[in-house]
């Protein structure tokens, strides 16, 4: 006798909107192909029954309540029962033969604790048909034939098969989750008329937490017949605990009507699944599907199959582990070309970089972008300088390390715009402040369902009203995982530092040649120390930037054909062995200029229409004093240079001589000043590094040098130079130059 009333859960009714708070471990009901018995362990009574005794024992459940355990399933039945030791976990299940309504059957009686009360739960031995056998060979058989598999896929692919050879489901799927916890069809074994489900995504939302949860204590779940009308447990709440009966770990339970209706969308009869359980945590599931009818294999192959997942669990991390290292060996292999071409490219290395196409394979990115402290370089797909400039900003750390996420919208949401082209990203520091960042666009954009086009069939036959189904379910993921890459692994992190290493390492030789060169060329310009000259005493101090940076700066003395004495400090803007080399070029060419007799002033605008000429990058500035000792005069000429200082027994003063604009600019012309310059007068030239500090204006610096310079006239030149040198401390990353010349007669 069946029931035929409507079933509600003991929990109410569900629908889509409480679905995910829906407490599927208290159905108060099972499924209709066993019976059920919760018993108290001290007396051996029955304290509830399922409606399903009326079937199997022909007997109601109110007749067995109170009654001993013995009167339901027979004396030596009932002493085996409660002389096992049970706990939560479920025990090794009881094979016996039991007087049914049908006669004499055999069954198996599995056995757990829930709470106080000792559950007992009975079923025919039999199964559906189109299953292997299951003995412990072939159980054995199968094991080995996992273990030999080497990597993630092979893996999930012998897994559903072994399962659906074991069970005889029509469709065997292992099931992946993401850290979201939606999922993804990794692996497909099925009968060949059926659709593919392979490569299928479903949301998090179609497997709520509580039922994820389930999966972790109970590796298993049959539905032997999607159309069952559940059967109610009698009474509904344990007269003891006036609460329903915890049934995690019953192999009965009655399952969620919306999870039922969901099945049913897509067309399934029976189902079954079993655990992939990793480290703790639910890393996936083996989904049996059926299509054609009820499905109940038996209980030893259901324990094969649970027993298959559980192994499989095992090897999942050692896969994982090996696809991993497999991922990573081929990156850093492909690394290893591309710095090597970078290395040898003789070309600038991070514009070498950025332009070999393999560094977005290098971590399966679809757009990258450099920036080298002055301009951004991009290749593939990337969003706008903006962007990603704010990437880069909100990813960046104090010591460059790599850094990734794959919802760049959650740190920013204005960032949402640029998804199609950089929902995750990955940044890694490459010194000062330059960085490299990698970047991927959502996932909608890179996956789609695998499956058979035929599926157009499938959809139009689903009709609006259908609330989930597969391509359903894939169209509400593609909703849920909107902004979100695909999500970065630790070898990518792991990969991007050794980038950074790597290029670090090449950029830093690079520096080191070419300051080598640069130094080279600065001693064979400028010079290591002052000629004498009758009647005038010469004394420079050089002292390069911070870093031992080259910089542009020079000083020059020489005599002229007609016996005066020319002294000249300039300063070619920026560092390194370009500035190096353009500093050499025009101390070079004004020499030329004034040894063809041409003034000051003359020989600055020639030089301007050089640097304007050859030197497009670079500006520079200059001071020149060319001195008549018989006569006490110097004339003077600067362009866009700070002031000479005049020392003399009366004081200190600043010569006032209007400068042309820098050199390069192209406008403007020199005019010379000339000034009387008495006996034991000092003449200081010097460069921007000796008064220029952040903070402080220019003028100020320059009248505390002349103070200072006022103060020790009565010093020899060394000690003169030196306490000038230290007047303005903090010298803030630009070389410096001092030349001091006194008359002497």
């Amino acid at each position: 006798m069946s029931e035929v009333s409507p079933y509600v859960p003991v929990y109410g009714e569900v629908d889509l909107t409480n679905c995910d708070r829906e407490p599927i471990h208290i159905p108060g009901a099972v499924q209709p192909h066993g019976f059920l018995l919760a018993v108290d362990p001290e007396n051996g009574s029955v304290v509830i029954a399922s409606g399903t005794t009326r079937t199997f024992l022909d007997r109601a459940p109110a007749e067995l309540l109170g009654q001993p355990l013995a009167s339901v399933l027979g004396q030596p039945l009932a002493a085996e029962v409660l002389a096992v030791e049970t706990s939560e976990v479920l025990s090794e299940p009881l094979r016996a033969q039991l007087d049914l309504a049908t006669g004499p059957t055999e069954v198996d009686v599995v056995l757990h604790r829930s709470g106080a009360r000792l559950v007992v739960e009975v079923e025919p031995v039999g199964s559906s048909t189109g299953m292997s056998a299951v003995s412990y060979r072939s159980a054995r058989a199968a094991v080995s034939r996992l273990s030999e598999t080497t990597t993630m896929d092979d893996l999930c692919r012998q897994l559903a098969f072994e399962i659906r050879q074991l069970t005889g489901f029509d469709r065997v799927m292992v099931y992946r989750f993401d850290a979201q916890w939606n999922g993804e069809v990794v692996a497909e074994d099925r009968r060949e008329d059926l659709n593919a489900f392979l490569g299928l995504h479903y949301p998090a939302s179609d497997i709520p937490a509580q039922a994820r949860r389930l999966y972790t204590v109970n590796w298993t779940r049959l539905i032997a017949d999607i159309s069952y009308v559940p059967s109610r447990l009698e009474p509904v709440l344990d007269p003891a605990t006036n609460a329903p009966l915890d049934m995690s770990f019953s192999v009965l339970r009655s399952v969620s009507p919306i999870h039922v209706e969901y099945l049913q969308n897509m067309g399934v009869t029976a189902s079954m699944s079993v655990s992939l359980v990793q480290d703790g945590q639910l890393w996936g599931l083996i989904a049996c599907h059926h299509y054609s009818g009820p499905h109940r294999p038996s209980y030893d192959a259901r324990s094969a199959a649970e027993f298959l997942g559980q192994t499989a669990s095992q090897l999942i991390a050692g896969r994982q582990r090996s696809d991993d290292r497999e991922d990573a060996l081929h990156a850093q292999e492909l690394l290893g070309a591309i710095v090597a071409d970078v290395s040898g490219s003789g070309r600038d290395p991070l514009s070498s970089l950025i332009s070999d196409p393999r560094l977005l394979d290098v971590v399966g990115a679809g757009g990258a972008a450099l920036w080298d402290g002055a301009r951004l370089h991009t290749q593939g797909r990337v969003p706008g300088r903006v962007a990603l400039q704010q990437i880069a900003t909100m990813l960046s750390r104090s010591d460059g390390a790599p850094t990734f996420t794959d919802h760049l919208a959650s740190l920013m949401p204005s960032l949402a715009q640029f998804e199609r082209e950089a929902a995750g990203a990955l940044r890694v520091g490459l010194g000062a402040d330059r960085w490299l960042l990698w970047v991927r666009p959502e996932q909608e954009e890179v996956v789609d369902w695998g499956g058979d086009p035929r599926n157009k069939e499938l959809a139009a036959a689903e009709g609006p009203n259908v609330r989930l189904s597969p391509r359903k379910s894939f169209e509400k993921w593609r909703e849920v995982v909107r902004g979100r890459s695909m999500p970065w692994q630790r070898w990518h992190a792991e990969t991007a530092e050794r980038l950074r290493n790597q290029l670090t390492s090449i950029v830093l030789g690079r520096a080191r040649d070419q300051i080598a060169i640069a130094e080279s060329l600065q001693r064979a310009v400028v010079l290591d120390e002052a000629p004498e000259f009758d009647g005038l005493g010469v004394l420079a101090r050089y002292r390069p930037a911070q870093g031992s940076q080259l910089g542009g700066d020079w000083w020059d003395a020489l005599e002229l054909p007609d016996g005066r004495i020319a002294a000249v400090v300039g300063d070619v803007a920026g560092h390194g062995v370009h500035a190096a080399a353009a500093m050499a070029q025009l101390r070079t060419a004004l020499r030329a200029y004034l040894l063809e007799g041409h003034g000051p002033g003359a020989c600055l605008d020639r030089l301007d229409n050089l640097v304007g000429t050859l030197f497009s990058e670079h500006m520079a500035t200059a001071v020149i004093a060319v001195f008549d000792v018989d006569r006490a005069t110097a004339r003077f000429a600067s362009a866009g240079h700070p002031p000479p200082l005049l020392v003399t027994e009366n004081g200190c003063e600043t010569l006032r001589i209007t400068p042309r604009p820098l050199l390069g600019v192209g406008i403007g012309q020199a005019v010379d000043v000339e000034v009387e310059i008495p006996v034991g007068a000092r003449v200081v030239l010097y460069s921007d590094g000796l008064v220029e500090r952040r903070g402080f204006a220019l003028d100020e610096t320059i009248e505390a040098l002349r103070v200072a310079a006022a103060a020790v006239p009565g010093r020899d030149l060394e000690s003169f130079a030196d306490r000038l040198m230290s007047v303005v401390p903090g010298a803030e990353g630009d070389d410096t130059t001092l030349v001091v010349l006194r008359r002497e007669r």
